[in-house]
């Protein structure tokens, strides 16, 4: 996993910077002679381009890693669950917005899950070699979220889509909510088959529970804004 131009102009990533690290990455443990080479990819992708540069780059350098002299494992990680705690979904108002319908669903991971699901998989080059997969963690509603940070809190928290107002006026949300609608981003994992491999898998009430909870509690009461920005 190299520098993601996901992470927006502030860090000065582009999504040519991604391809090209990627590629160099990928070139040098070929050369280096390593044995098993994990790419962290997205699971954000289709058989055609998005659309979106920050996805459309890593299926640039999956093409690459695949056709190098390598034992290689391509994994595609859903949404993180720890995006859902960043300042300016609303949760200092007691809200929250996000892509999803109240009942249309979105598959979501746990930083640690993917930790654990990559080591799985380097400790086992034989079974997971030459493989691609999806990796997340659990599938939640619009609903979901709602109860779970409602009962976190203590309070009601209310869940609703992005306004049309706001896809109006930021075609960064807005190509990110076309890609839900039509499925892309939704996920594709299949968790039945992940919990053989890490049967810890986590819920994403679990997760609040544990791991997210501070960071929970810290968003409740911060006012600062994320302008929804993309390079």
């Amino acid at each position: 996993m190299q520098p993601s131009s996901g992470q927006g102009a502030l860090y000065g990533i582009r999504d040519e910077d991604e391809v090209r690290y990627g590629i160099q990455v990928a070139d040098i443990a070929a050369e280096s002679g390593v044995h098993h080479l994990v790419y962290s990819s997205t699971d954000a992708i289709g058989d055609r381009p998005t659309g979106m540069g920050h996805f459309d780059s890593k299926v640039r350098i999956e093409k690459h890693v695949s056709s190098l002299p390598v034992r290689s494992t391509i994994i595609r990680p859903a949404a993180f669950m720890e995006m859902l705690l960043m300042p300016g979904f609303g949760l200092d108002q007691r809200r929250f917005n996000f892509f999803m319908y109240p009942e249309q669903s979105m598959q979501l991971l746990a930083l640690e899950d993917l930790g654990q699901i990559v080591a799985a998989v380097f400790a086992d080059p034989a079974r997971f070699g030459g493989t691609t997969f999806a990796v997340a963690s659990d599938n939640v509603t619009g609903r979901d979220i709602e109860k779970v940070f409602s009962d976190m809190a203590g309070q009601k928290i209310s869940y609703s889509r992005f306004h049309d107002d706001v896809l109006a006026s930021n075609a960064f949300l807005a190509k990110l909510t076309e890609l839900l609608d039509n499925g892309i981003l939704a996920g594709s994992a299949n968790l039945a088959q992940l919990r053989k491999i890490n049967p810890q898998l986590r819920t994403f009430q679990d997760w609040l529970a544990e791991s997210g909870r501070v960071a929970f509690l810290e968003a409740l009461c911060t006012s600062a804004k994320w302008d929804y920005g993309h390079n």
